[in-house]
């Protein structure tokens, strides 16, 4: 008790300094609907379609009439919900209203579907109609537990509307069948961490602990990434070795962030300190990652020490080929931004011996570039020959190259080039 006395000051402490900074989505993604498949493409849904074309009088009507292609369709209520709010909240609202109209006219009892219908009322946000959920699931002999306040908890937040929130969080507290749950502390970090309050953040990150409830990997996600993105890079770097102690595994989402954070203060040691270290314990590297440190390097200009970096990452089995291939574009980015064209062709032969190619036109048109600064017009017929064998070039690439030999006056490779063009369809 004395514990939970102390989290109780603090979120009472958060709550009366905040200042109405909560800007964010809504943290939690569910899908209502035993009927309901989330990968669908709702963009090409019929029922979607009729939906946005029929007035807000004649949505629930519709809703009556369709009943039986709702439930063999591919697109699920999250996914309607959704798509339907980004378009026309009105008509969102009603497809939720029409939903809990029917799990009370059919007298449902599942625990479940009530959190998952409040929890699509904060796409809406709509705290109100939350609530309205609430009380029905409660009328219709549905007892409420920790998942349906937590759900409800959500709404307010992306609604932004804390003073509920925090009263709904006492509720609970005082409660003796529905007592907050790491979940419930995790709903509030997150929303303070996208809103960029790390005061209020941190408050509910002591309060958790205070409480008893272990760590889990999204409350470290949620606690770094709200540290990184305001800046708070000492901190983040205290809550990832308190990660580490905890021996929870890093995701690939904290591990850009972290390395993210590094590169904002421009430390490149650190940096590549930190990217190896991710290599060596084996961890996820993403292409997201590669890309901030290709940044770094460039802005920089530290081709050399990307150089050895990839010597490492070729001897390591851990790293995906992606992440390779990122590296190897990035080197040749930077011989060919340095005019170094010898550099740039060693290059390029040891990326496609190593069965890698070019992922961005912007690359390749950068080493064009470096051709024809140097005027070397042999060399670079050599390097689209062999870039023709395994890269498709985009019309932007050949606009460039017929802006350049129109400019030195080649026009017999002019003439070549506007054949190809037209070969391939893009004239």
């Amino acid at each position: 008790m004395k514990n939970m006395a102390l989290g109780f000051r603090v979120l009472w402490t958060v709550r009366k300094s905040y200042r109405g900074r909560l800007q964010l989505p809504n943290p939690h993604h569910s899908c209502f609907s035993k009927h309901s498949h989330s990968n669908s493409n709702s963009n090409a849904d019929p029922f979607l379609l009729k939906l946005l074309q029929v007035p807000n009088s004649r949505i629930k009507t519709t809703l009556d009439q369709e009943m039986p292609s709702i439930l063999s369709s591919q697109l699920s209520w999250d996914s309607l919900v959704s798509s339907l709010s980004r378009s026309s909240s009105d008509k969102a609202q009603l497809v939720l209203e029409w939903i809990l109209e029917k799990m009370l006219k059919e007298n449902e009892n599942d625990y479940n579907l009530f959190p998952k219908l409040i929890l699509l009322c904060g796409k809406v946000k709509n705290v109100a109609l939350g609530m309205r959920v609430f009380t029905s699931m409660e009328a219709n002999g549905v007892q409420p537990n920790s998942l349906a306040f937590n759900s409800l908890i959500s709404v307010c937040l992306s609604s932004h509307d804390v003073v509920t929130a925090l009263s709904l969080f006492e509720i609970m507290v005082s409660s003796e069948s529905y007592k907050p749950d790491f979940h419930t502390y995790n709903i509030f970090i997150s929303a303070f961490s996208k809103s960029g309050n790390v005061d209020a953040m941190l408050a509910w990150y002591s309060a958790k602990k205070a409480a008893g409830l272990g760590p889990d990997l999204q409350m470290f996600e949620s606690l770094i990434s709200g540290c990184i993105n305001s800046r708070k890079f000492d901190i983040a770097d205290r809550i990832f070795e308190e990660m580490m102690i905890s021996e929870i595994v890093p995701n690939a989402s904290i591990l850009a962030c972290i390395l993210k954070g590094i590169c904002w203060q421009k430390s490149l040691d650190r940096a590549e300190e930190f990217f190896k270290f991710v290599m060596d314990s084996r961890w996820e590297i993403n292409e997201n990652m590669a890309d901030k440190l290709v940044a770094l390097y460039q802005e920089q200009g530290q081709v050399e020490k990307m150089e050895k970096l990839l010597e490492t990452m070729t001897k390591s089995c851990a790293v995906a080929s992606g992440v390779l291939s990122r590296i190897h574009c990035g080197i040749v980015r930077m011989y060919a931004i340095l005019d170094r064209l010898d550099e740039v062709e060693f290059a390029v032969g040891r990326m496609l011996k190593q069965g890698f190619s070019f992922t961005s036109a912007d690359d390749v048109e950068k080493v064009i570039c470096s051709y024809f600064r140097r005027e070397a017009y042999d060399r670079l017929d050599i390097f689209l020959e062999c870039l023709k064998r395994c890269y498709v070039l985009e019309k932007s690439t050949y606009d460039l190259l017929i802006s350049g030999y129109r400019r030195a006056r080649l026009h017999e490779k002019l003439d070549s080039v506007m054949e190809d063009l037209k070969s391939v369809g893009l004239a």
